[in-house]
């Protein structure tokens, strides 16, 4: 008798319901589908960062001349950084050319020679593609009518029953044809792979096997499948989830394509095949809803970005610093919106156009601003130039009291005048009070029979002195408090003292208002006006320049402080207490407010003291 192990023994009947069960993993798969698909899970997703435009053309050139090893989401990459920089380099130049003084709507985009390189070097890649694409599908055409055949072929077969087991080798050559036979058009696959096994199955049902011959064909399967099973479970390890996915479709493809096992075993070895590959589902489709949450988060961000950006209050940025400031918090968020990945893709150029078209107002309206304060500034220096030339005009005049009538008018006219170009300012000023200085000098030489005067003053500020002194501990307050603001006025009515004598008096009743402050506890913002009455009537002695210094070093405090004031306000209308973050940040806010008012206030009270004072002089 033959060993049956050595004899060309026909092939086992399919089992129906094995391959019911098989087909429940999936409707038969081709894994190669097409030129586009074929080579995705052999390259990276992501292009290389931080390379130039030169990098991304010589890249796609050496694509270009192997297209068919190449992936298609590299080179969707290395063309969207090659635009991204090149748009990045189109913006840079815009906001140059409108911080230059252009309008938005002149700018013009020059050429980019390296833009017309891509797309011919893109076209290249194109129209390769589009031959390997019309190639393969030719070739899928030629399969399917060899596949064709072998069904008729297996048609044929099946006319002679009698001779079932002689053409038991020609029924496994056609097997073997057909499973060596891939890509079929899409549309033909599951008719195509219905009919293949419809006479696959007829053909075993005309079989008269032995028991022992089908033992033999169950093991050889099974030890198939528990290596299919094997491979399935490994993916779970698989780094990439989209690679693990697509080599588990070819796993199913063979699965499907063994033949069936022993009974007893077929819904053991389907479970555990049918096990590991829901675990590398899950894993694939977990990659996609992290993907597109992550790209929800993106675009949340992108919106709130838009937001602060359209949500810029332009009446608030009447001045440089102003703008300035503004400028660099809309260069921040264009960086973060640099650093945050892609929104969706069928918002995210549109996330995109809303952002740059909120930069290019935000832009234009600086320009506009600086434009129309340039204008400004120009009247201005031509206002100062011309109080310079009548400040000059009259610095030699010895007519003392009606020029310097005439000089104090021209200095409060001078702080009437907005500001001028920084470039000028300094030197205009410097011009302007020279004159005013020059003039004042020559005054205090001709009335030095003022000394007599200061002498006097002297002793009445003395006696103010011994007055404070003789204030006692147990006075009431308010009565103490009375006595020291009456006396510190009757000090700040006294004139100038002899200039060696200045600073000791001074320091004297300085250090005792002070120490009087402290015996009844005076306001400290009473005690803050007290000690700039002081200084003011030590600017008194430098001449009234210094007063004017000091009153328009002191009206820039107080518009800023305004303007300080306003921005806090603002604030307040935007935040949110319901937390308790929230909450301590409305009252941190609160508190600089009030303080902020208070200061005001004092710069108020200050002003006032020195107007009171040039007026005096005058």
């Amino acid at each position: 008798m033959t060993d049956i192990r050595e004899t060309n023994l026909p092939e086992k009947p399919v089992e129906l319901e094995e391959e019911k069960k098989t087909a429940e993993v999936a409707e038969p798969v081709q894994v190669e589908a097409s030129v586009e698909e074929k080579v995705e899970e052999e390259q990276p997703a992501e292009a290389p960062q931080r390379l130039t435009k030169e990098d991304v053309i010589n890249r796609l050139k050496d694509i270009s001349a192997h297209v068919e090893d190449a992936a298609r989401t590299e080179i969707d990459s290395l063309k969207q950084t090659f635009y991204k920089l090149h748009n990045a380099e189109q913006e840079a130049a815009k906001r140059k050319f409108v911080e230059e003084g252009g309008a938005m709507e002149n700018f013009t985009p020059q050429p980019d020679p390296l833009e017309e390189d891509l797309k011919r070097v893109m076209s290249v890649i194109k129209e390769k593609r589009n031959e390997q694409t019309a190639e393969l599908e030719k070739q899928k055409e030629m399969n399917l009518q060899v596949k064709l055949s072998i069904i008729e072929e297996l048609k044929d077969l099946l006319e002679s029953p009698e001779d079932a087991n002689k053409n038991y080798q020609e029924f496994k050559r056609l097997q073997q044809q057909w499973n060596e036979i891939k890509l079929v058009p899409q549309a033909n696959v599951n008719e195509l792979w219905k009919n293949y096994q419809l006479y696959v199955e007829k053909f075993y049902d005309l079989l008269k096997l032995n028991n022992e011959f089908r033992e033999y064909d169950f093991k050889k399967n099974l030890e198939i499948k528990i290596r299919l099973c094997e491979a399935a479970e490994k993916l779970a390890d698989e780094p990439d989830a989209v690679s693990a996915f697509f080599q588990l479709q070819k796993l199913h493809q063979d699965f499907k394509e063994t033949g069936p096992v022993a009974k007893e075993l077929r819904e053991e070895i389907w479970s555990r095949f049918k096990a590991a590959s829901t675990v590398v589902n899950r894993r694939h489709q977990q990659y996609f809803d992290s993907l597109k949450e992550t790209e929800q988060q993106n675009l949340d961000q992108k919106t709130v970005i838009c937001e602060i950006v359209e949500g810029i209050d332009y009446e608030q940025l009447a001045s440089f610093s102003a703008w300035d400031d503004k400028t660099q918090e809309v260069i921040a968020l264009q960086n973060k919106w640099k650093t945050i990945g892609y929104a969706p893709q069928k918002i995210n150029q549109k996330i995109y156009e809303r952002f740059r078209t909120a930069c290019d107002e935000f832009f234009r309206r600086k320009s506009e601003f600086y434009k129309a304060a340039k204008e400004r500034m120009n009247e201005n220096l031509e206002k100062k130039r011309t109080l310079c030339e009548k400040a000059e005009a009259l610095k030699d005049s010895t007519d003392w009291k009606v020029t310097a009538d005439a000089l104090a008018k021209l200095q409060k006219e001078w702080k009437t005048i907005g500001p001028v170009a920084k470039k000028y300012s300094e030197a205009l000023w410097k011009r302007f009070i020279g004159a005013c200085d020059y003039f004042y000098e020559q005054k205090n030489k001709v009335t030095a029979s003022q000394r007599t005067v200061e002498h006097e003053n002297l002793e009445k500020k003395r006696a103010i002195i011994e007055k404070l002194e003789a204030i006692q501990e147990d006075i009431e307050v308010e009565k103490a408090t009375q006595m020291v603001r009456d006396l510190m006025k009757e000090w700040n009515g006294i004139g100038f003292v002899p200039f060696k004598d200045k600073d000791k008096i001074y320091k004297q009743y300085h250090a005792l208002v002070d120490q009087l402050f402290e015996r009844f506890n005076i306001s400290a913002s009473n005690k803050k006006l007290s000690t700039f009455k002081r200084a003011v009537s030590s600017m008194q002695e430098g001449g009234s320049q210094s007063l004017y210094r000091e009153r328009e070093r002191l009206s820039r405090t107080y518009e800023n402080m305004k303007s300080e004031l306003q921005t806090y306000e603002n604030n307040l209308g935007f935040l949110n207490a319901s937390s308790k973050k929230g909450n301590s940040l409305l009252n941190e806010i609160n508190r600089k407010v009030e303080k902020l008012k208070a200061d005001i206030e004092l710069v108020k009270e200050k002003l006032k003291i020195i107007d009171e004072n040039i007026q005096n002089q005058n």
